[in-house]
């Protein structure tokens, strides 16, 4: 009873609610996503601060949104990047576009094709594979690359293999039909690409995922008690919600 008064007042409370999220365990690996309503919520990128310094933490960027009667919701890192935390592949905010999409093959996992871009728009998402984009240009009000794609059109990708003994803590972002709500998760413990790709298309029922990074993978969901640290990190995608 107590869940379903909680679950009703989440409805009344429209865009200042927070996603919801949760710890679901799939195959023996437990697994916290977080489901993001676009309608209800602002999710976005997030790089640098008004005067270009990266912004490094969930604490800095939370820090900073409080000066505006603001607050992270909750966030992850938003994809791979460079020694200086620059974006490997296309990033935009606010509409511009700070780099533009890599669509040849190349080592590592953001070079594993099919690569994809999870693009933000008002009020709904998508999940692209990267040369589609390249083709397509679809306008995005925020955006982000990086790869491989986990789950496209409700297939796997194809390089991902079953008994891949190559386990990390990984996170990234799927989106459900209609795009209007985004999954985001990382696994709790070590997982190969396929587990990981399975959960989001089978649990998390997005027919298209995007994965973000391994081992520095990190969530902030203080909502659900969770504030991740670590290492200074790169691109941010995260939701805005009004203070408290």
């Amino acid at each position: 009873m107590i869940r379903r008064i909680a679950l009703l007042l989440g409805l009344i409370a429209g865009p200042a609610a927070a996603a919801e999220c949760r710890t679901t365990e799939f195959e023996g690996a437990p697994v916290t996503w977080c489901v993001v309503d676009m309608e209800r919520e602002t999710l976005r990128t997030f790089l640098n601060d008004g005067e270009g310094r990266i912004w490094g933490s969930f604490r800095n960027l939370d820090a900073a949104l409080a000066l505006e009667g603001k607050r992270l919701g909750v966030a992850m890192n938003a994809g791979m990047y460079h020694q200086d935390r620059r974006p490997v592949g296309l990033y935009i905010e606010q509409g511009d576009r700070v780099r533009d999409v890599v669509t040849r093959a190349g080592p590592g996992n953001f070079g594993m094709l099919p690569n994809g871009v999870l693009c933000l728009g008002d009020d709904r998402a998508r999940v692209i594979e990267s040369r589609a984009y390249a083709a397509e240009r679809p306008a995005c009000r925020y955006a982000t690359q990086s790869g491989p794609l986990l789950v496209m059109g409700g297939d796997l990708h194809p390089k991902l293999l079953p008994d891949s003994d190559s386990r990390y803590v990984r996170n990234g972002v799927g989106v459900r039909p209609g795009g209007r709500e985004v999954v985001l998760a990382i696994s709790d413990v070590p997982v190969n690409f396929d587990l990981f790709a399975r959960f989001f298309r089978d649990v998390a029922e997005t027919p298209d995922a995007l994965y973000l990074d391994g081992n520095v993978s990190r969530l902030y969901a203080p909502g659900f008690g969770r504030t991740d640290g670590g290492l200074p990190m790169g691109p941010i995608l995260g939701t805005v919600v009004p203070a408290p």
